[in-house]
């Protein structure tokens, strides 16, 4: 991990470079996967394109107490997490400690979701 702003660095001028947002380059709609570059764990559109939900559910003051490595989020809750920003997000609405929360029925055209895996 890294305490940097983006997923990248720190530099909100490189954005463009790594991300689709601020309703940059297709428009009204998603950018092509893999078509800014990756960032320094190799995975690409991990900031812009789509709002990705995550697990954690959300609560207001949760990170006021959790712990500094690897934190859970709350263990119910109504609202879930998304995070990574969008192509119509604003550039300080994609750095890594931005997170947003929404109900889990919730849908819209720049929210989506990543598909994982374990790591073999």
């Amino acid at each position: 991990g890294s305490d940097d702003r983006y997923a990248f660095g720190d530099s909100t001028s490189a954005l463009v470079k790594y991300a689709w947002y601020g309703n940059a380059g297709y428009g009204a709609r998603t950018g092509q996967v893999a078509q800014k570059l990756p960032n320094a764990w190799g995975l690409y559109d991990m900031q812009g394109n789509v709002w990705e939900w995550v697990q954690d559910w959300f609560g207001d003051s949760y990170y006021a107490n959790s712990p500094a490595k690897d934190p859970k989020g709350p263990e119910a809750g109504q609202f879930r997490v998304y995070r990574g920003g969008s192509w119509i997000a604003k550039a300080d609405n994609l750095r890594v400690a931005v997170r947003f929360s929404g109900l889990p029925s919730s849908r819209s055209r720049d929210l989506g979701f990543r598909l994982a895996r374990q790591a073999e």
